[in-house]
């Protein structure tokens, strides 16, 4: 079984606890000693019904305001996927944590409230999904309950929609009619919207194609862990440790260790502990090769077609994620997968106003939750590719000295 990772998002109040809460219930993916929990702390179980929305809305503050505020992370799984599902928050003051939570998202779900329409969130968070590259976007039309499940509400919507995510290049996008409070359209098909004539969204979850997702021409292997265990009977021993996140290894393949530039071929692949003449992302393996090259926790090894970019200076565009201010000269660690270097803040071109797109080129320093393009110069050459060609090796970190706190999240350009 295969594992999809998704996000929601949303303004306040368009449902998006209340729309976990309902696939995992009607999904029987509730435990019943939790089922209890819920039926005991919903504010509405005088008149039997449960406040779904709990299930996720974990912290105190959130249950007494009725709004998310951390991301929470819900696993379930039904005979044909597993899922984990990140309830980020909605508001513009927690732009930091919706950025986390869809770093790594094969689809984002945006609930639009039908009555309200499309509004400036809904823009947001398209704008968010598009510069996180995130590979499908499903807009569920929620609350239609509330508008008489009404076909041109819904109509409306898509055709304003279509306007947003065509400016932003958005590809892969499905519009679908709900009702998360009662269910509607959620994991069975709904009477009272018998016009839509597509899926409903547990269905769509279950058999959307991920496996293109998967970048299988970029052939990267960060190392994690050089294996070394010098005893009588693995006297000469040498294994590279590490998680394939994109191409394919086989044995014999020429590859570059970079920075470095050292070259081999290789000579065994472990998965399991079991030999193999073929690993693929994302396969977490132990590569051997034909020669003794100095090789460390952080260096990539790849093949000789499609190589990434090696440098020492990276334009990227970061969420700052701090509350004190970043600013020209800043020293920070950088990691990119497994490497971790030493860099600073050499300049700030622009914050990005993520509700209209605009530029603003009078940037001194950035806040906490801004989104910002900056130069970044590190110690020691990195390698990378940018993030809308490969999200697993153009993503990277800042990470405080002195507090080891990450700071921010970057994406490479």
């Amino acid at each position: 079984m295969d594992l999809l990772r998704f996000i929601t998002a949303g303004s306040v109040d368009d449902g998006k606890s209340t729309l976990i809460g309902r696939l995992l219930y009607d999904s029987k993916s509730i435990l019943a000693d939790q089922l209890e929990a819920l039926e005991r702390q919903s504010k509405n179980r005088e008149a039997g019904e449960i406040d779904l929305a709990l299930l996720t809305d974990g912290l105190r503050a959130e249950r007494e305001q009725g709004i998310t505020i951390d991301v929470a992370y819900k696993y379930f799984s039904t005979p044909k996927r597993k899922f984990i599902i990140a309830d980020a928050p909605g508001h513009i003051q927690y732009t930091r944590n919706m950025v986390t939570g869809a770093s790594n998202a094969n689809l984002i779900i945006i609930l639009v409230d039908a009555r309200n329409g499309i509004v400036e969130q809904t823009k947001r968070h398209s704008i968010i999904a598009s510069l996180l590259n995130i590979p499908h976007v499903v807009v569920a039309v929620n609350k239609m309950d509330l508008v008489d499940f009404s076909q041109d509400v819904f109509n409306n919507i898509v055709i304003d929609y279509a306007e947003i995510a065509k400016a932003l290049e958005l590809k892969d996008i499905t519009y679908i009619p709900i009702s998360a409070l009662r269910g509607d359209n959620i994991v069975e098909k709904s009477s009272n919207l018998d016009w839509y004539e597509g899926p409903v969204l547990l269905d769509f979850l279950e058999n959307i194609p991920i496996e293109k997702d998967i970048n299988l021409t970029h052939a990267r292997l960060p190392v994690q862990y050089v294996i070394r265990p010098q005893t009588e009977d693995l006297h000469d021993y040498r294994g590279y440790a590490g998680k394939i996140i994109s191409g394919i290894y086989k044995k014999g393949d020429e590859v570059i260790i970079l920075p470095s530039g050292a070259k081999s071929v290789i000579k065994t692949i472990e998965i399991g502990g079991k030999e193999a003449e073929i690993a693929f992302a994302p396969q977490s393996v132990v590569i051997h090769l034909e020669d003794d090259v100095d090789i460390s926790r952080g260096d990539t090894i790849v093949k000789t077609e499609n190589l990434p970019k090696i440098d020492q200076e990276l334009d990227v565009l970061l969420c700052w994620m701090d509350s004190k201010p970043l600013a020209r000269g800043n020293k920070y660690f950088l990691q990119i997968n497994s490497r971790t270097v030493r860099s600073v803040v050499k300049e700030l071109e622009y914050k990005l106003d993520v509700n209209i797109l605009e530029k603003d080129y009078s940037l001194q320093q950035a806040g906490l939750n801004d989104i910002v393009k900056a130069r970044i110069k590190t110690s020691s050459p990195l390698a990378y590719d940018t993030y809308k060609e490969l999200r697993a090796n153009g993503g990277a970190i800042l990470i405080d000295e002195t507090s080891n706190v990450t700071v921010g999240a970057c994406m490479i350009q």
